[in-house]
């Protein structure tokens, strides 16, 4: 692909502009019209082209924020190669409010999708043919589930040496080297020869001010490593390096009851310490919930009222724990936003 083309959805985008492209995405049945909206900057160098998307999950909508924030920084002006950001891909399940499709189907489960199948498969297809093959490279945006909260992560396979050193650069507390799910964007992605990071971090319907700070400088801090921006001349001291999970696991609850959660999120647990109670309504009979091994809390519910069978604690196991302890504790310290006396149109969400 040459300097002088470069084309999305039949837009042709000229080096050192920007514009917003509407995908189609089929009608819904009161016949009004459905696209994803794409926002394309192209630098006046060329250069990687890195897409960035959010919301393939409709209700996973910090990524909708990481990305309004990204498009306003000025150190785009700068920029060298293309930025392809798709705020929102289901725009189905966002304006839902829900995870998945109408037909209940999950998209990241639908790539790469095909021209004449169900919905999920449409959009998947729609969404690779228009941004993924066009791409060198890509971040995927995402949170926890509903009433889950995940500790901020990158999530990659680590067997690619380009995705690992992306991986580390975005530099967040934690790496966890992550197979790849059949039908995923990111099994897709690594099939086309894309590599492509995926950031984990918060809850679905809920803005988290940490969580999205962290991406968008995580972001930036790709592009740095990529050539897309200027490297940072101030020195900074020396950050602790993000640490490899080498295993995680999900507790569940062995009977339903009303859980009384008891470590928070980022939180180092030693094997078999408590991480929880679930009760009956009268506390006649209580169970104990305990860590299988030592590691940290990367994921766990916000829900109390609990069903037998229900993931409560996502923990991972380190060969070092107090290193990741240390990096939870420094990220938290460099990302937690200062005081505002008045509210301005940037200041923090809280």
């Amino acid at each position: 692909m040459t300097a002088e083309h470069f084309c999305i959805n039949s837009h042709d985008i000229r080096p050192g502009t920007r514009t917003t492209i509407d995908l189609p995405a089929g009608r819904l049945y009161t016949h009004t019209p459905m696209s994803i909206p794409v926002h394309v900057i192209r630098g006046k160098r060329d250069g990687p082209r890195l897409f960035v998307s959010a919301a393939i999950h409709g209700d996973e909508i910090n990524g909708v924020e990481i990305i309004r924030r990204l498009l306003k920084l000025s150190a785009l002006r700068q920029l060298r190669g293309t930025v392809l950001a798709v705020p929102i891909v289901n725009v189905h399940g966002f304006i839902n409010h829900s995870r998945y499709l109408p037909d209940r189907r999950d998209l990241n489960r639908s790539f790469p999708g095909s021209e004449k199948g169900s919905l999920a498969a449409r959009i998947a297809h729609l969404f690779m043919e228009e941004i993924v093959t066009k791409s060198t490279h890509g971040i995927d945006l995402h949170t926890g589930a509903i009433h889950r909260s995940n500790l901020p992560q990158i999530r990659a396979n680590l067997e690619n040496k380009e995705a690992e050193s992306l991986a580390h650069a975005f530099n967040v507390p934690v790496i966890i080297s992550s197979n790849l799910r059949d039908g995923s964007l990111r099994e897709a992605a690594a099939e086309a020869g894309i590599p492509i990071l995926l950031y984990e971090s918060g809850e679905a319907l809920r803005f988290d001010e940490v969580s999205i700070r962290a991406g968008v400088k995580g972001i930036t801090n790709v592009m740095r490593e990529l050539g897309m921006l200027p490297k940072k001349r101030t020195k900074k001291k020396v950050a602790v390096e993000p640490v490899i999970a080498r295993s995680t696991a999900w507790i569940r609850a062995g009977e339903s009851g009303i859980f009384r959660a008891m470590v928070p999120l980022g939180g180092r647990v030693k094997k078999s310490a408590l991480l929880g109670i679930v009760a009956d309504p009268f506390g006649e009979r209580e169970l104990q919930v305990t860590a299988p091994f030592s590691g940290i809390v990367i994921g766990r519910t916000n829900l109390p009222l609990i069903n037998e069978g229900d993931a409560l604690y996502h923990v991972a196991r380190f060969s070092d724990i107090d290193e990741v302890e240390a990096k939870v504790d420094e990220f938290h310290e460099e990302h937690a936003p200062e005081p505002v006396a008045r509210p301005t149109p940037e200041g923090p969400i809280i």
